[in-house]
């Protein structure tokens, strides 16, 4: 009797396990709506920007468009009458005028019009844009009793009613362009699932996988805390973060095989990455940026830095290292054991047979895999390779490996067996890549990033920003750290995230009374770590969507581990606040 009342618990908490658990899709449908819900709430404000110079990590000049703090305003309408006094002086002003470039017959045709039909689109047309009018008025053509809100519509697209809430899908799947999220990560994703589908379908990886384990008289483990570093110094060097991808799709089933789950995969490929991320010396996407906007000297505050990364890395691995052991010991404790059945069941198919073969043609297949990648990486160091440039070395590498197969007959692979696996592999990471989409619609919620356009994202900037003051110097740069972290939830590009927020906290730093390095390095701890938490990150998704993994119980692991790198951060934030990090 007590047996089948245990029995029944079981049942039962596995029942609410998985009410607990929705499906990725749906998590990001309902923060959508909160986003939303939030625009009703906080009013639209919004930045005048201008281009600073800095110097990137190899010395060169670049340039970055950055917010202006001290120009924040809400958005408001016009009071028309105000508008007309100061627009009928500026018709007088020829001076002004040409130095404005603006015509004085279109201005003078504008004023004709009625006012009732005045808007900042028509004063656009004639060159008197909202940057120029408020340099030139401040807020005094306004009318500052009814602050406006950014809020979009429940239906309706960019062409026809503006950016609707139900269309956030749709609009996040074609944002950016071939560089960036959305449309340049989906186009990554689908290219490289293709290519390795191709490679997949070889055999290659299992018979390699096998191989390894054999070979390695069960020392395999002290690989895993090796590959983290790895690719910790990946995060750092290079600013390693949708690389990681195809890396988790051949990580995932050999951190399988061995015995361990896939939240390991990708705690010891992604999250290793965004860890050197977080602590890097000489992240030209994050902390060069940051430091350039910052107006200090690149590269500077590197010792401790490093020590930082050292300190970081190692601890991260250590904890990774702990929740490996535990589900090397007893595989059912993992909260993804029953998804990871897929990857087990595929890899014993498929090497069932060959189990104990490691052909020439695997072997050459993996080494196809191996120059590839290191091609990669000396194309993004050296070259500055990105995501058009790395799609096409996934082509190629799938493309060879399909071709070696085709010769050296492995599982009996043709042109078409190719193309078919090419196709399945795509397949596989539809799903994928349509989250990323998703996770781009929640910034467009908020009205986007651009802190030129009035949104709820720049007045919630412009708010948190400056709640900072009055503060002892250590709580101020704690809190920094913490809003940091927090805009990373919705900003998770890190040259994104330091041209909105480094403006306003690099001269925030100045008044509370710490340094400007710190002001960088809760910068770059806040938007290093929690990338590997937020279902707003692109890269994110796509390794989960990879390992099959849906973001609640990945959240339901990671967020133990974010809490003991957030600990770590915060003590190093406290060093460099009483130490004067400069």
């Amino acid at each position: 009797m007590k047996e089948h009342d245990e029995q029944n618990l079981q049942r039962l908490e596995k029942g609410l396990t998985r009410f607990q658990a929705p499906h990725t899709y749906a998590i990001i449908f309902f923060v959508v709506l909160v986003m939303w819900v939030l625009t009703f709430i906080i009013p639209a404000g919004k930045f005048s920007t201008h281009d600073v110079s800095y110097l990137d990590a190899n010395g060169v000049e670049k340039t970055k468009t950055v917010l202006m703090a001290e120009t924040f305003r809400y958005a408001y309408d016009f009071d028309k009458a105000k508008l007309d006094t100061a627009l009928e002086g500026l018709s007088g002003d020829t001076v002004k005028l040409e130095e404005l470039e603006v015509d004085p017959a279109a201005l003078s045709d504008f004023l004709a019009t009625d006012q009732a039909d005045w808007s900042q689109s028509g004063l656009d047309e004639i060159g008197l844009t909202e940057p120029v009018l408020y340099d030139l008025y401040g807020q005094t053509i306004y009318d500052t009793s009814h602050k406006l809100h950014n809020t979009a519509t429940l239906w309706g697209t960019e062409d026809y009613g503006g950016f609707g809430v139900l269309n956030y899908l749709f609009e996040g799947l074609v944002t950016g362009d071939k560089y960036g999220s959305a449309v340049g990560i989906v186009a990554l994703i689908l290219v490289v699932g293709g290519a390795f589908g191709i490679i997949m379908r070889t055999g290659a990886v299992e018979a390699g996988i096998y191989a390894f384990i054999r070979k390695s008289n069960g020392t395999e483990r002290y690989f895993l805390p090796v590959l983290f570093v790895i690719f910790s110094l990946g995060g750092a060097t290079f600013g390693m973060a949708e690389e990681c991808i195809p890396f988790a799709m051949i990580m995932v089933p050999f951190v399988i095989a061995m015995g361990y789950d896939s939240i390991v995969a990708i705690t010891v490929t992604y999250v290793a990455s965004q860890v050197g991320n977080a602590a890097s010396w000489m992240n030209p996407f994050g902390v060069a940026i940051a430091q350039g906007i910052a107006e200090i000297p690149i590269l500077s505050g590197a010792s401790f830095r490093i020590v930082m990364f050292v300190v970081i890395t190692l601890a991260a691995a250590g904890y990774m290292m702990v929740y490996a052991e535990r589900i090397r010991k007893n595989p059912q404790l993992s909260a993804v054991y029953e998804i990871d059945a897929y990857f087990r069941n595929k890899i014993s198919a498929e090497s069932e047979g060959a189990h104990g073969e490691f052909k020439l043609g695997h072997k050459l297949i993996l080494l196809d895999m191996l120059l590839v990648l290191i091609w990669i990486v000396w194309g993004v160091v050296k070259e500055g390779y990105y995501i058009p440039e790395i799609a096409s070395q996934f082509f190629v590498m799938g493309l060879v490996a399909g071709i070696i197969a085709i010769i050296f007959k492995l599982n009996d692979m043709t042109i078409n067996g190719m193309a078919s696996a090419f196709q399945s592999g795509v397949a596989d990471l539809a799903g994928t890549a349509v989250v990323v989409g998703m996770a781009k619609g929640i910034l467009l919620v908020l009205g986007g990033s651009d802190a030129s356009v009035a949104s709820s994202l720049n007045t919630i900037l412009y708010g948190m920003g400056h709640a900072m003051g009055g503060l002892p110097a250590v709580v101020t740069g704690w809190l920094m750290y913490v809003f940091q972290s927090l805009f990373n939830l919705i900003v998770t590009s890190n040259s994104g995230q330091a041209a909105l927020t480094m403006p306003i906290m690099a001269p925030l730093a100045d008044i509370v009374g710490v340094t400007r390095q710190v002001a960088v390095l809760a910068f770059q701890l806040g938007s290093g770590f929690v990338d590997a938490f937020t279902p707003c990150s692109a890269s994110l998704l796509g390794v989960l969507g990879v390992a099959r993994i849906n973001w609640m119980k990945w959240a339901k692991f990671q967020i133990k581990m974010q809490a003991f790198l957030f600990a770590l951060g915060s003590i190093f934030i406290v060093i460099a606040v009483a130490t004067g990090l400069s």
